[in-house]
């Protein structure tokens, strides 16, 4: 994540939350791999494995961009940092939905994901009235 960050902001309960989902998001997406890394008889791969690394992808971005929102000064700016968090949110929320459709028993944790994304939703809504 960033090296320096004040103990204020990491302290802040969305920027836990971010963490916290991200690090489900790489324990789901390692679990899922496994599962997905096979090529089917015709050599495809299974679709659902670039989800399984998109969810990683885009979680890891969620803490710096609070990060990145809290520190900027100009409101424009933060504005552009609050809507990357709700872009990210919603593809995390999408790619969930497309991952509880795989076949991998690792399926079975998306729905704690959802929950702590969910969480972190009603987090987001309050935090930005602070700002």
């Amino acid at each position: 994540m960033l090296a320096h960050i004040p103990s204020h902001l990491s302290n802040l309960p969305i920027y836990k939350q971010a963490l916290l989902i991200f690090i489900l998001s790489r324990s789901i997406s390692n679990y899922l791999s496994q599962d997905l890394a096979h090529l089917d008889e015709d050599g495809s791969e299974d679709e659902h494995i670039y989800f399984s690394g998109d969810i990683v992808r885009h979680s890891i971005s969620l803490a710096p961009a609070i990060i990145n929102a809290e520190m900027e000064r100009f409101s424009d700016k933060k504005h552009k940092h609050i809507a990357a968090i709700r872009f990210l949110t919603s593809r995390l929320y999408s790619h969930c939905k497309r991952l509880e459709k795989c076949n991998s028993n690792g399926k079975d944790y998306i729905p704690i994901l959802r929950k702590e994304l969910k969480i972190f939703k009603k987090l987001q809504n309050s935090w930005m009235h602070t700002l």
